[in-house]
């Protein structure tokens, strides 16, 4: 009965990385730039979650300091994300998700500040194969190298919510939905004070979805965003995170595959994109086998 449950729980944890896998395709199905794209993306969130909350009884508000601080992982984590779909939407899904690869990079890195870490030099040194492989995918085109710089940016931004959601989580000691819903609507008030500034400075690009924007943004903040966190969630609960984290390392090559099948990007890439997605990959690997070591000694 136990394997079963536990197979059970495995399929479920797969069908949540083939969501999240989906997940920059919308970047280039939504017409929206970064900024409102992600802005419209966390208000389908925030009633989604709020919806399965009521339902888990579980939608409760956390004291004043606590709240702020949760509201200020949600500023990270909205900026993370409209670096992702600007990176998308100036590059390819391809280009965009490889960058992504480079957290290991400035989580070893940023962790030595917010933890007062040592640096680990076999980190650096993984990392660095990753950052390699990188600078390879930069061979491409010039049209891609903003949308590699805006990648690089949405990676940066990554490692800084992780290691603060981390922290947060240690000091407000709330469970996970409680966090991410509150780091939604931190995130949504945010992108709302800066929709002003975005007007100004591009305002020739549209804030307003056209009908089809309608139904990817419905689907996108609701299946393909809070339902793989819920699933996530399940799976926590009944094995390990290592087995959890692991599975989500298949994310962007899900993303690479379906923006090759939908939007025929294979067409664009080069040998050197191969190269760096092959070093990308390695150091993906080479991470995984030193947990899994640790957790077995």
């Amino acid at each position: 009965m136990r394997k079963e449950k536990n197979i059970h729980t495995l399929l479920l944890l797969h069908l949540a990385v083939f969501l999240a896998g989906w997940t920059g395709i919308f970047g280039r199905l939504i017409s929206l730039s970064g900024l409102p794209l992600v802005w419209y993306r966390m208000s389908v969130s925030i009633v989604t979650l709020a919806l399965a909350m009521l339902f888990m009884r579980k939608l409760h508000l956390p004291k004043g300091k606590n709240l702020a601080r949760i509201f200020l992982c949600g500023f990270v984590l909205a900026t993370h994300w409209v670096a992702f779909y600007a990176s998308i939407q100036a590059s390819n899904v391809s280009v965009g998700v490889a960058c992504i690869a480079t957290t290991s990079f400035f989580t070893a890195l940023l962790n030595i500040f917010f933890n007062r870490k040592e640096a680990s030099w076999k980190e650096f040194v993984i990392s660095f194969i990753s950052i390699v492989g990188v600078m390879l995918i930069f061979s491409l085109d010039v049209r891609y190298r903003l949308g590699i710089g805006l990648g690089l940016l949405c990676s940066l931004a990554y490692a800084v919510f992780a290691l603060l959601h981390i922290k947060t989580s240690e000091k407000v000691k709330e469970d996970s939905s409680t966090m991410l819903f509150y780091e939604l609507i931190g995130g949504f008030c945010f992108l709302t004070l800066c929709i002003p500034l975005f007007l100004k400075l591009m305002p020739g690009n549209a804030i307003l979805p056209t009908n089809t924007d309608i139904v990817w943004l419905i689907l996108l903040g609701s299946i393909f965003t809070v339902l793989p966190f819920l699933l996530q969630l399940h799976a926590l609960r009944r094995i390990s995170a290592f087995t959890v984290n692991l599975a989500y390392n298949l994310e962007p090559v899900y993303s690479i595959a379906f923006a090759a099948i939908i939007f025929g990007e294979l067409q664009e890439l080069n040998w050197s994109f191969w190269l760096g997605i092959a070093l990308i990959v390695t150091s993906v690997v080479i991470q995984t086998l030193r947990v899994k070591n640790r957790q077995t000694q």
